[in-house]
């Protein structure tokens, strides 16, 4: 007979190793204006889907579209800032 024990043994034992690294969490950090902003956008999407919307939820979706390009935008140009070396060619 199989103790459930265990197997719980051998679940939690590398339960230290799966905590997310500070490099991992700096990263989520980073991404969290986008996160944010696509949360926002699939509010305004959840909204529309048992009526006709509006053309208050079409601007709605548009500015939370606008907001979640802009936040990708600058998630990549501060990665971008971030990578490049050197001076001007």
């Amino acid at each position: 007979m199989n103790h459930i024990v265990t197997v719980q043994d051998a679940v939690t034992a590398f339960t230290d190793f799966m905590e997310p690294t500070d490099a991992e969490l700096d990263a989520i950090e980073r991404e969290m204006p986008v996160i944010l902003a696509d949360v926002d956008l699939l509010e305004a999407h959840i909204v529309t889907l048992d009526r006709t919307p509006t053309e208050l939820d079409e601007r709605r979706i548009r500015r939370a579209r606008r907001r979640a390009l802009a936040a990708r935008v600058a998630l990549v140009n501060r990665a971008a800032g971030t990578s490049l070396t050197g001076g001007a060619a």
